[in-house]
């Protein structure tokens, strides 16, 4: 027996975490990118129905 397997076990799980990250990553991005434009109509939405 070698100890490699838990080494490959170990880069195996990083790799795993480093993708988890970046896939939370890219989904707060979407996300708070999604909120920001929301807000934005939102404000031009106000701003053409505001009484003038």
């Amino acid at each position: 027996m070698t100890d490699n397997p838990p080494k490959k076990d170990a880069a195996a799980e990083h790799e795993k975490w480093k993708e988890k990250g970046v896939a939370m990553r890219a989904f707060f991005y979407i996300f708070g990118t999604h909120v920001f434009a929301g807000f934005i109509w939102l404000l031009f939405y106000l701003g053409r129905h505001a009484q003038k």
